[in-house]
């Protein structure tokens, strides 16, 4: 996993009030005073994709995205500069932050049995007419290999 465009999250379980057993985890996205984001988000959302479904690849031109899978398995493939591609499995079980810079392409694809969610954060808020995406193709990527991986 590349640390230039993965950035590894804080989980931390979480406990019961009254016997204090395990009861769950909280996982920290985005802090103001981290500093892993650079320029603060200005929107945040849910996307969803279905089983097997791969979204993208696209290029935003004018704005930095962050990336989460909070529910199910996605695997996040970046185009980098050179023309090689970077491979980052983020999930609710190992949550991974993926930092997509603008002008970047990338695409992901859920490796789930079922929906995936992925939380994003932009520093640039989307409107309907901004024309800011761009479709792409990753005509030497082999998709394949990620079928019957859950």
């Amino acid at each position: 996993m590349s640390e230039e465009y993965s950035i590894k999250l804080e989980k931390h379980e979480t406990k019961d009030v009254h016997d204090n057993h395990i009861n769950g985890s909280l996982t920290v996205i985005w802090r103001d005073w981290d500093e892993i984001i650079k320029n603060h988000p200005k929107m945040i959302y849910v996307s969803s994709v279905d089983s097997g479904e791969i979204k993208g690849p696209h290029i935003h031109t004018g704005r930095e995205s962050y990336f989460t899978c909070i529910h199910g398995k996605v695997v996040f493939v970046v185009k980098k500069p050179d023309g090689t591609y970077d491979e980052i499995i983020s999930s609710d079980e190992n949550p991974v932050m993926v930092h997509v810079p603008k002008n970047v392409s990338s695409a992901h694809m859920n490796l789930s049995s079922s929906t995936s969610r992925i939380l994003a954060l932009a520093d640039i808020a989307w409107k309907p007419n901004d024309n800011e995406m761009k479709n792409d193709q990753f005509d030497d990527y082999d998709w394949k290999k990620w079928e019957n991986i859950s």
